[in-house]
């Protein structure tokens, strides 16, 4: 479970390995997939199957919950300004 405050738009990505959860707990989230997107607001959540690729983007800071393996890339293997490479643990 990793906690994150985000805001802008983020890049197009996939998960082969897993599903990844997205649990809005303030500001509103919308995950843009190839075929539309989906909007979440504060407790909603939408899960992304694995293999389907996703961009979150936030108008405002947004906070959520993420539901996904500790060690799986954020952008699914794309390097960009905003690649992580490690989290920190708390």
């Amino acid at each position: 479970i990793l906690l994150a405050k985000v805001q802008g738009e983020f890049v197009f990505h996939k998960h082969d390995d897993g599903d990844e959860l997205f649990l809005v707990m303030k500001g509103q989230l919308t995950i843009e997939l190839r075929d539309g997107s989906v909007v979440v607001n504060p407790g909603e959540f939408y899960t992304v199957p694995r293999g389907v690729e996703h961009k979150p983007s936030a108008i405002e800071e947004t906070h959520i919950l993420l539901f996904e393996p500790l060690g799986i890339q954020h952008t699914g293997g794309e390097v960009t300004g905003l690649t992580v490479e490690t989290y920190e643990e708390i």
